[in-house]
């Protein structure tokens, strides 16, 4: 990853139709027409115009055991760390995954996804205050919120089934 090269990538036929492909654009650049400098050309090139977008949550073992497996992800990336989602974002978002859920009033559904979105900006806060305290990170994410959606929903089926008996 680090490279840019990833060894037998590409069958023997398919690397020669990749290398035909750049042949002409090599030799407009004056690049020496061999297997070795049109490939060192080719890899360049996919060096220069490849970008790649990882997302990985900080939470749990995964990403510092994908960190330690690859260390190309960490030392040749930039990162740009999380930032939370705006209160109208979080609104729409629960407002969207309950609309299939009945509720007597549209109003219930409102005050459901205002209440959610206040819900998790308060752990935001209350990680900072944790941060201070405890000297330890402690992350929100986008997925804790959506789990929180569906955790609620499994709630209200398992809670009007109840009823329903």
């Amino acid at each position: 990853m680090s490279s840019g090269y990833i060894p037998e990538l590409f069958a023997k036929d398919e690397l020669d139709g990749l290398l035909g492909k750049v042949r002409a654009e090599a030799k407009g650049q004056g690049i020496e027409d061999t297997p070795d400098t049109l490939f060192d050309f080719l890899l360049d090139k996919v060096r220069k115009n490849l970008h790649l977008g990882l997302c990985f949550s900080p939470v749990g073992d995964a990403f510092r055991i994908r960190a330690r497996m690859f260390p190309g992800i960490i030392n040749c990336t930039s990162m740009d760390w999380f930032h939370e989602w705006p209160r109208d974002a979080l609104i729409d978002v629960a407002t969207r995954f309950l609309a299939d859920i009945e509720f007597p009033e549209e109003e219930i559904r409102t005050n459901i996804a205002l209440h959610m979105a206040h819900a998790h900006l308060s752990i935001g806060e209350a990680n900072v205050e944790f941060l201070a305290n405890e000297r330890r990170h402690n992350y929100t994410t986008p997925t804790s919120y959506l789990e929180l959606i569906n955790f609620y929903k499994m709630l209200v089926d398992s809670k009007r089934g109840k009823i329903t008996e």
